[in-house]
Formats: C-alpha cells, sequence, structure tokens
C-alpha cells in the first residue's frame, strides 16, 4: 500500500482511544490564563459541530486562495525508504535567492497528508505577504508521528488504530528522517536564514513539533505546537528553555485535552520560558489552528519577532 494514499478515518477516534497518556497525564493543571470570551459566529459554530462528530472532514472544507497555485508538491529519492517520497511547497513571490528567506516547517495531524497542511486557512496568504517558504513534509504516511511515539509504529488494528501490516517496523525513525530529509532538501535549494527556521504542526504534528523541537533545539527560532498530542513529559522543556515558544489550544478539545496542554505551559512559565499561550474558549481540536487566520496570524506575528540567538 502507498503510504501517501492510505484511507482517511476519524482522527477523534484515534486521538481519544490511541492517546490514553495524553489524557491521563492532566491531573493538576490550574489554567495559566484568563481568556477573553467572545461571541462565535453562527459559521464557526457549524465547523465546530461538524469537527465533533467528523474532524477530518474539516480540512475537506478548507477555503479556497489565490496562493495555492504557487504550491508545489515535490518529490525526492528517500533512500531510506527505498522509495520516492513526496512533500508540499510554497515560496513566495518575492523570494529573491540573494536574500535570506525565513522557513517554516508545518506538520499535519493525524489521519491527514502534506497536502492539507500547508492549505490550512491563511497560512500561505500570510506566507506570501511576509515572505516566507513553507514546507509540509509528509513525515512517511499519515501517521508515523514524527519519531514522537518512538522508532517503531503503533499497534495494528483495533478500535481508533491507524497503524496497517504495510508499516515498516522503524516507521517511526522514518517518519522522523523524512522531516530532516526535506529540510535538508530545502536549505540546499534555497537561501534559508538559518536564523528564522521555525517549526509548526497541529495535532500529532503539534506532539511532533514539541518532540522535534526539544531534539533539535540548535535548528529552530521557535515552535509552535497547535493542539498538540505528546506524550513525554513537560520536564523535557528544559532542554528548550532558551526556544521561544507559540502555543494554540481549545479549551472544548475532545481529543486533547486542555489540562495536558496548561501543563506544559505551567512548565514554560516555571522555566523563564519566553512563549505565548492562546487558550480558546469553546475552542475544538481543529478550527482552532485550521480555520483560524486570526490565530495563524498571531503564529506568524510571533514568528516575525524571534530570531535564533
Amino acid at each position: 500500500m502507498n503510504p501517501l494514499h492510505l484511507p482517511r478515518r476519524s482522527i477523534l477516534g484515534v486521538l481519544l482511544f490511541a492517546l490514553p497518556s495524553v489524557c491521563a497525564v492532566a491531573q493538576r493543571a490550574v489554567p495559566v490564563s484568563s481568556p477573553v470570551t467572545s461571541a462565535v459566529s453562527p459559521a464557526l459554530q457549524e465547523l465546530r459541530d461538524i469537527g465533533a462528530k467528523d474532524p477530518l472532514r474539516i480540512l475537506q472544507m478548507l477555503p479556497d486562495s489565490p496562493t495555492f497555485a504557487r504550491i508545489q508538491t515535490r518529490r525526492y529519492d528517500f533512500k531510506e525508504a527505498g522509495r520516492p517520497m513526496e512533500y508540499e511547497l510554497y515560496v513566495p513571490s518575492k523570494y529573491n535567492n540573494a536574500r535570506p528567506t525565513p522557513l517554516i516547517v508545518a506538520l499535519h495531524c493525524l489521519g491527514a497528508v502534506a497536502h492539507d497542511m500547508i492549505r490550512y486557512e491563511h497560512l500561505t496568504e500570510l506566507a506570501e505577504e511576509r515572505g516566507y517558504i513553507v514546507v509540509a513534509p509528509m513525515g512517511y504516511n499519515n501517521h508515523g508521528w514524527y519519531g514522537g511515539r518512538g522508532p517503531g509504529h503503533g499497534p495494528v488494528g483495533g478500535r481508533g488504530s491507524f497503524a496497517t501490516k504495510e508499516d515498516p517496523d522503524n516507521l517511526g525513525e522514518l517518519s522522523e528522517l523524512d522531516v530532516m530529509n526535506v529540510l535538508s532538501a530545502v536549505r540546499k535549494e534555497f537561501n534559508i536564514d538559518p536564523n528564522r527556521t521555525y517549526l509548526m504542526g497541529h495535532s500529532m504534528g503539534g506532539g511532533g513539533t514539541w518532540y522535534l523541537g526539544i531534539k533539535h533545539p540548535e535548528l529552530w527560532a521557535a515552535i509552535a505546537p497547535a493542539a498538540p498530542a505528546i506524550l513525554s513529559s513537560p520536564d523535557d522543556l528544559v532542554k528548550i528553555r532558551n526556544t521561544p515558544v507559540i502555543v494554540v489550544q481549545g479549551d472544548d478539545d475532545r481529543a486533547v485535552k486542555v489540562e495536558t496542554t496548561r501543563l506544559w505551559v505551567e512548565k514554560m512559565k516555571s522555566l523563564g520560558m519566553k512563549y505565548v499561550y492562546i487558550e480558546v474558549p469553546g475552542g475544538d481540536h481543529m478550527t482552532v489552528i485550521c480555520r483560524s487566520p486570526e490565530n495563524m496570524t498571531k503564529i506568524f506575528d510571533f514568528f516575525d519577532q524571534t530570531r535564533r540567538r
């Protein structure tokens, strides 16, 4: 089976049943901020209702944008996997090879693909406006976890499992390596500013953002995990205490509990880290990032203000 075209199943069931430790760790957190409650438009509420039943359907409803015409589907020879691998790339029209350009590496959620991630609402519009290159790796397939769940793969079958018999034994290792290969390829082809390279991701990709951000702190000027499905301990944050972080989380997320994310935010606060925490009142697992121009803009604003020390 082609790892790029695995069937899409309900992400909500996967996260609720495949991530028990994500929910179980949320035991003692208290709110770290008091978000301002604002009225929710009927259109947004409709999206939240749809996402509560079938989160991945939201990705099929992403609005079109003229900037999508500049998105490229690239392919490289993934030697370690013994197969070609695709990734999505956006290069702004103002790109000038004589000038270092900021780069965002964007990691997709569980059950989605790179094609979805790079089309999150307002992502490429802001990249065009502010002169960012954006690359979205596949991470080998739609459930590789970017190495965040270890070098292997999850159990095959069972309720809420995306794993298949066709998954390589080293799926997690290949998923992580794919991200690093794509990053390397983009840095070779384009004049990328090494002090303005950023990592962001949603859900599984948010967990991957924590994982790769912590594992390779020398690469990132800042990271932006959204609704992050993460299995490790907030204690790992001591390794990136000098890395700026912006976190987006809905307080009504049924897949990644807000209490878990608050634990990570509390740890950042205790370490004296530079961070911004956006907690969306009534926010679900999907729309807080994939259908939120406001939050996407805040992420770009944060990236604009941060450079690698």
